[in-house]
């Protein structure tokens, strides 16, 4: 199972939220380049980054802080938030990104990931699922969609998408542990490579997702708040 330690970048510098509400926001570092180069020192060999402004916005704006990371440090990057036209994905796989996470689009234009996974190929595009209740949200999570989070990943396979980072909005940021139930539907239901993201907050929630059989888990607050040894999680799953 792959660890993904999560930079999420809000006006230039590294932040949490909470159950995605931009209204709350922690702040951790002015230099998301510093808590990168942390995270690799531990033997994370990816991070995973998300241009919140970006999500807000439905444009990139945070690419120079992204730029450093991606120069600076020798690991694989993912990066989402606001990626909703070819330029977008253009531009980020210019700076030096390996793959590009995309959500709204996924929803609102099933069109644009067949052309995209054409044009760069399917190991460069990854759909962002981002569900309440196993119901998908769209735009930075501010609207809900008429998708079931399986329903939008299996209809994702016919464009030869193999990976899904599928975030449980309800669990985000809060420290009590994945949705488990939910995170197993979709490994069970999709065949698909499924990145669980929100609530991981202890090694034994990494454990029950390595047994669901996820091919990676996101960590984010669980890291900022010191309770997650990373260096210990590199050791009992990437080792």
């Amino acid at each position: 199972m792959k660890l993904f330690p999560a930079i999420d970048i809000k006006n230039g510098q590294c932040v949490r939220l909470r159950q995605g509400r931009f209204s709350e926001v922690n702040v951790y570092s002015n230099s998301p380049l510093t808590v990168a180069k942390e995270w690799v020192s531990y033997g994370v060999t990816d991070l995973h980054i998300v241009d919140l402004d970006g999500a807000l916005m439905g444009y990139s704006v945070n690419d120079e802080a992204i730029r450093k990371i991606v120069s600076k440090i020798d690991v694989k990057v993912q990066v989402g938030g606001g990626i909703r036209t070819i330029k977008e994905i253009e531009n980020k796989l210019a700076l030096g990104v390996d793959r590009v996470i995309i959500g709204t689009k996924a929803v609102s234009d099933p069109g644009f990931i067949k052309e995209a996974v054409a044009i760069f190929g399917p190991e460069r595009i990854v759909i962002g699922i981002d569900a309440v209740d196993g119901i998908v949200a769209i735009e930075a999570w501010e609207k809900l969609s008429n998708h079931t989070a399986i329903e939008l990943a299996t209809s994702m396979k016919q464009f030869g998408i193999d990976t899904i980072v599928y975030t449980d909005i309800s669990k985000d940021g809060m420290l009590q542990g994945p949705n488990f139930t939910h995170t197993k539907e979709m490994v069970d239901e999709t065949g698909l490579n499924i990145i669980a993201s929100g609530g991981v907050s202890s090694l034994k929630d990494l454990e029950i997702l390595e047994e669901i059989g996820v091919h990676g888990a996101i960590i984010g607050k669980a890291l900022y708040e010191n309770k997650i040894d990373l260096k210990k999680a590199v050791e009992m799953f990437e080792s």
